[in-house]
């Protein structure tokens, strides 16, 4: 899944729209509940280099609140590393370039849905 796919997949799923909250960073997108303003998601373009990739172009990235007895389990598999500038513990990052099929995002994105809902 692509950032406008997911984007897409987002409004469709969830009624809400991405936020754009920092002027230093253009395209990094806030999903947050409307009803408590808590972000569910976040989805960001950053420098592979500075995810401890092989890499310096830019790559789409998901941030997503996990459980963290199943973040460890992902965290062993393709794709998945510890929350980019969020709480490792509680924050997965989803590279967003093929690696994870969509029904998984879209499973993992409805647990971070719920898991900020509270």
């Amino acid at each position: 899944m692509n950032r406008t796919e997911l984007f897409n997949y987002i409004k469709q799923t969830y009624q809400t729209h991405p936020e754009y909250l920092w002027k230093k960073f253009p395209n990094y997108a806030v999903f947050r509940h409307q009803s408590n303003n808590k972000w569910y998601a976040i989805v960001m373009g950053v420098e592979k280099s500075k995810l401890g990739l092989d890499g310096d172009e830019k790559i789409d990235i998901l941030d997503i609140k996990i459980d963290p007895k199943q973040a460890e389990f992902l965290l062993e598999l393709p794709g998945f590393l510890p929350g980019y500038h969020m709480n490792h513990r509680t924050w997965l990052t989803v590279l967003l370039d093929g690696t994870v099929p969509d029904e998984q995002i879209a499973k993992l994105l409805a647990a971070s849905f719920q898991a900020t809902k509270k």
